[in-house]
């Protein structure tokens, strides 16, 4: 047994389920890189993107459903949010690290060199890729059964934190009840070419900046403001 078809057991192992088609869950943990440098074993399209399209489509549609019957007073948006939390990249990436999918994926010899085990956006695939494969291997009901137990644990910390609601959404709540202030935004920095700029905001309460934050858009920027803001004051002791 090589290492790759080891670690692969061991995922097996840990969901609790052996696939009666291995060449599916072969195939869910087939990252595009390996597929191209490895052409003899099934061509350009022999990599997990397939079942990625799949399983995220499976994912979105099990989550909405028990969310439905689970929570049947909750608006649409409250919902809406509750569900894209669960399946967001950072949410099936660690679950896709519980089941130690990293140590199973076949990459490239780049992508494997530049830490491609442990990227979020590689976990997330896989993990999409895995909940295709099994919808196909065994259907619906089989999936949910094991996969539901480590949603019922994410949506727990989920509630817990409230970090389904966004950040910005999050420190205007607390700013205004402890402080009886609505924060304010402004854009301090643009950097980098027009395809590619960075946003740099800042957040401030009654003038004073309390958070600064950077992204891609001026949106991304301004929640990474806020969650900067929420991290200062929480870590110095006033409550969120």
């Amino acid at each position: 047994m090589n290492g790759s078809e080891g670690a692969a057991t061991m995922v097996e192992e840990r969901l609790g389920y052996t696939f009666r088609h291995p060449d599916l869950l072969r195939l869910a943990l087939t990252h595009p890189s390996y597929a191209h440098e490895h052409p003899q074993e099934g061509g350009e399209s022999h990599h997990n993107q397939r079942l990625e399209f799949l399983g995220d489509a499976v994912l979105d549609f099990l989550v909405a459903a028990w969310l439905y019957e689970r929570f049947p007073d909750l608006p649409e948006g409250t919902l809406t949010r509750l569900r894209a939390t669960l399946v967001c990249t950072e949410s099936l990436a660690n679950l896709a690290r519980e089941l130690r999918v990293g140590e199973a994926l076949r990459l490239g010899r780049g992508e494997e060199e530049h830490g491609g085990r442990d990227r979020d956006a590689n976990l997330c695939d896989a993990m999409e890729a895995l909940s295709g494969a099994i919808y196909l291997d065994a259907g619906l009901d089989r999936l949910w059964s094991l996969l539901r137990p480590r949603f019922e644990q994410a949506l727990e910390r989920i509630l817990e934190t409230r970090s389904y609601i966004d950040a910005k959404s999050r420190f205007q709540e607390w700013a205004q009840a402890e402080r009886k202030l609505t924060p304010t935004y402004r854009i301090v920095r643009e950097d980098g070419p027009d395809h590619a700029k960075l946003f740099t905001a800042q957040v401030l309460l009654g003038g004073e900046v309390v958070g600064e934050g950077s992204g891609r858009s001026k949106r991304t920027a301004e929640q990474a403001a806020a969650e900067a803001a929420l991290a200062r004051l929480v870590e110095g002791g006033e409550p969120q």
